[in-house]
């Protein structure tokens, strides 16, 4: 894994969450400072799962991180649309797509995979970008964690084989891509 000093940032915010020990952020004074403009240090791609806050897991305030969220972490034209815009306009470093423990979307695509059926409607499609990985990982005898994993993997080539944008700035090195889990047990976070 190639760690960057943002990740390790992000990193050392998560042993605090994960300690009980958080930073107790001036919030209005955050929310004061960002009024004319953000400049976050990372952007979040992670799952729209209640339990997965990133600014919480992360221990980081107002303006700090870039967060999209969308259910099973899958990007879509809209999600890599986001990417893009934190990437090209706030000139953010880092991306990390975050998967989690016992992911719902993952879960569901499973039971999809084992019962061959088609879920329809906008469910469906969630259902269809994670279906690959859930494939892959039943026909290597995996488990559904693994699944997910597969599911980040897979969610990070989406990013650079669909956002010509992504691909220039992370051929170019100014944008980096890691992924990791967060495991809801222990509260820690990952890299894969």
């Amino acid at each position: 894994m190639n760690e960057s000093e943002e990740f390790a940032k992000l990193l050392e915010g998560n042993k605090r969450f994960v300690a009980g020990r958080t930073i107790t952020n001036d919030l209005q004074k955050m929310r004061n400072d960002t009024v004319q403009g953000q400049k976050p240090f990372a952007t979040v791609l992670t799952c729209s799962d209640s339990r997965v806050p990133p600014e919480h897991i992360f221990d980081v305030g107002i303006g700090e991180i870039f967060v999209i969220r969308t259910a099973g972490n899958v990007v879509d034209k809209i999600a890599l649309g986001s990417i893009e815009y934190a990437a090209e306009h706030l000139n953010v470093p880092l991306l990390v797509v975050l998967g989690h423990e016992s992911c719902g979307a993952v879960k569901a695509t499973w039971g999809a995979v084992e019962k061959n059926e088609n879920v329809h409607g906008n469910i469906g499609a969630i259902v269809e970008k994670i279906t690959k990985s859930v494939s892959n990982a039943k026909s290597q005898g995996k488990d559904v964690e693994c699944a997910t994993d597969e599911n980040v993997k897979a969610q990070i080539n989406a990013i650079l084989n669909e956002s010509e944008p992504c691909k220039k700035l992370y051929d170019e090195g100014k944008l980096k891509i890691i992924g990791a889990k967060y495991f809801l047990s222990s509260g820690e976070v990952k890299g894969l």
